[in-house]
């Protein structure tokens, strides 16, 4: 955890890489991992921890597949959504986007159980921002 306030677009700027997420900071066990986005992700569950989403910058898509079956939200920019635990779910971004994560410290980006990771996901516990 920084002691200094973070700025979200200095961190952004920082780093290029896709689907792989910088810990900006941290909020008790929670992480919070700022991430660019472009693409498919992959299906994956997080057994144990809801996942939330606020999108920065950019549209966000996640299917969810459901007891009721398959559905997919769509978080324009300035939208927070929340993937129950137990959810599988695959997020995609149609555009260059940009979003801040919660998640416990420690949780994989692919979840607990997952799809073959493509190579541009980064199956990561977040990296430290630079």
């Amino acid at each position: 955890m920084t002691k200094e306030p973070v700025s979200l677009a200095h961190a952004l700027a920082s780093f290029s890489e896709q689907w792989s997420p910088r810990i900006v900071t941290a909020v008790n066990d929670y992480d919070v991992r700022l991430a660019k986005v472009e693409g498919e992700h992959v299906w994956h569950v997080h057994d144990h921890t809801d996942e939330f989403f606020l999108v920065l910058d950019g549209e966000l898509h996640i299917g969810l597949r459901e007891a009721a079956g398959e559905r997919t939200v769509v978080l324009p920019k300035g939208s927070v959504f929340t993937v129950p635990r137990g959810t599988e779910h695959k997020p995609y971004a149609p555009v260059p986007t940009a979003i801040l994560m919660f998640e416990p410290t420690g949780t994989l980006t692919v979840g607990d159980r997952h799809d073959d990771v493509p190579d541009h996901v980064d199956a990561t516990t977040g990296h430290a921002l630079s």
